[in-house]
């Protein structure tokens, strides 16, 4: 009997869970969804790009979202638990608080486990499939960048601008300045010109025109009947290289490895392509393994909504602090990483807080029991 009502209460958690976790993170997508769209309307990408970038951030949006949602559903749960008297079924069946918090507390692990895979595998590998497949498309939009009588700075060190375009590609009173790596500017002017795609990607066929290199020696002017101006050679303005949090967690540990006496050390650096700063390695490596340990805590502090105030009207004041106390567990849980870079003492404590702040909890529960285990 006892495995049957353990086994209601789980169904009801998970259902509730994956609701709540549906139902915010659809929200915060179609917000991050408005704010990406200028990978197409500023950097030119295709709408099929687009698309494929922004379902390849709801892995990393879930992962965000998922140790307030887990808080969220425990509380939400026990309350109703408690309110609609199904708590009594419980303790009716002789099962004490202290083995209905002691099941809270293990099943937790399951989502303890979850936030671990999404941390250390799943969001670094979809973050940096994201970023590689933005970096490898092409530009299919960006005719449409062109606007007349506005300069369009779709691409690294270069600057268009047009008089006039048409939907055939067409163009009159064409303007291109290119800032070169050697530190000359390259002006290019042309009466009339098109912009075609070959298979290496855009470029300008430029008719009647002049073409103006600028350096700290002066200037000199070529002019020219017709001249194509290739657009591959450019980047867009799309990042190239990765972020830390796109990088395997195999790497991250790699580095620990090779540098962990050096470990809050500023200045030096492991990577070849992306190299990062060794401390922001630490905290990035905390982030993703001691982070999701305070699912735990939170859900021992949800399963203190089964305990009643001697006084009635005080029980609303205590679910209240409840709540408020999770919830800045779940703050402090964000913000523990930076901890970490002070002296070593401060370091081994941060370490061990989560499980120093179970065996307070623990302590608590024992004390409020008078130390005697039958009245739990």
């Amino acid at each position: 009997m006892n495995k049957l009502i353990f086994r209601k209460l789980s169904y009801d958690i998970l259902l509730f869970f994956l609701l709540s976790s549906l139902a915010i993170t659809s929200i915060i997508w179609v917000i991050q969804g408005v704010n990406l769209l200028d990978i197409v309307t500023e950097k030119g990408h295709a709408i099929s790009v687009y698309f494929f970038y922004s379902i390849l951030i709801i892995p990393k949006i879930f992962s965000k979202i998922l140790i307030f949602t887990y808080f969220l559903t425990l509380f939400v749960v026990l309350q109703r638990y408690v309110e609609n008297n199904e708590i009594l079924v419980f303790w009716t069946n002789g099962i004490k608080k202290i083995s209905f918090i002691n099941f809270i507390a293990k099943f937790s692990f399951l989502f303890v486990f979850i936030q671990l895979a999404l941390n250390i595998y799943v969001v670094p590998f979809t973050q940096n499939m994201a970023q590689q497949y933005l970096n490898d498309s092409s530009m299919e939009f960006f005719p449409k960048l062109i606007e007349e009588k506005k300069f369009s700075n779709v691409m690294q060190n270069l600057t268009i601008f047009v008089e006039e375009s048409n939907q055939d590609g067409n163009l009159k009173g064409i303007y291109i300045k290119e800032q070169m790596k050697n530190g000359e500017t390259k002006i290019i002017t042309a009466n009339n010109g098109k912009l075609f795609k070959d298979n290496k990607g855009f470029n300008f066929k430029l008719l009647d025109g002049n073409i103006t290199n600028i350096n700290i020696n002066g200037n000199f002017d070529i002019g020219f009947q017709e001249t194509t101006y290739e657009l591959s050679k450019f980047n867009s303005k799309t990042r190239k290289t990765s972020k830390l949090n796109e990088m395997h967690t195999s790497f991250l540990l790699s580095c620990l490895e090779k540098f962990i006496l050096s470990r809050k050390n500023i200045s030096q650096r492991c990577g070849e392509d992306n190299s990062f700063v060794i401390l922001d390695i630490y905290e990035e490596t905390f982030k993703r393994i001691i982070n999701p340990i305070y699912i735990i805590i939170l859900s021992l502090i949800s399963s203190l909504v089964i305990f009643k105030s001697n006084i009635n009207y005080l029980q609303n004041y205590f679910k209240s602090f409840l709540f408020l106390i999770g919830f800045i567990i779940i703050l402090f849980s964000e913000l523990s990483y930076k901890f970490i870079s002070t002296k070593l003492e401060f370091e081994l404590f941060f370490l061990a807080l989560p499980l120093l702040f179970i065996i307070i909890f623990y302590i608590y529960i024992f004390i409020k029991s008078n130390f005697n285990y039958r009245h739990l």
